[in-house]
């Protein structure tokens, strides 16, 4: 396992809230995906139990092999990433959160690892990329999360 991005950070809810948006890992996905940088439509094109594919205004995000873990500590998710954006670039990685519940929320640790990116820009996105998308992720994730606890 190659790791290109590996971050935490607070977020504002409970443990509870959490496990609640992994219910459905296809609106939570959305949900976060929404808070992107850069994104101004997400819709969900087709959902089951292990995967979820996504349309966004940048192309196509196709989300595989989903696992989630409630039953311990720290609660997981884990996914596969295939993003295929327009015609210049295709990545795929592996995402893993991890939720741990904390006297002031839930601490989430986001690691990406085993990325590949196509191309001239895939290559400038392997080398540059890594802090500012991951960020974005966990921002992102804390926004969502944050908006649609109880």
């Amino acid at each position: 396992m190659s790791v290109w991005f590996d971050g935490s950070q607070q977020i504002d809810c409970s443990i509870e809230d959490v496990k609640r948006a992994l219910q459905d890992p296809g609106d939570l996905y959305a949900g976060v995906v929404r808070h992107m940088p850069g994104m101004t439509s997400v819709e969900v094109l087709e959902r089951s139990a292990g995967s979820v594919i996504i349309q966004t205004n940048e192309g196509t995000m196709t989300r595989t092999a989903i696992t989630v873990n409630l039953d311990h500590d720290p609660v997981t998710l884990d996914v596969d990433e295939e993003y295929q954006a327009g015609t210049s670039v295709t990545t795929t990685a592996h995402f893993r959160d991890e939720f741990t519940p904390t006297d002031t929320g839930v601490s989430h640790r986001l690691i990406i690892s085993d990325l590949t990116a196509s191309g001239v820009l895939g290559f400038f996105y392997r080398r540059l990329g890594s802090a500012k998308m991951g960020s974005a992720f966990l921002t992102a994730y804390a926004t969502h999360l944050h908006d649609t606890s109880t």
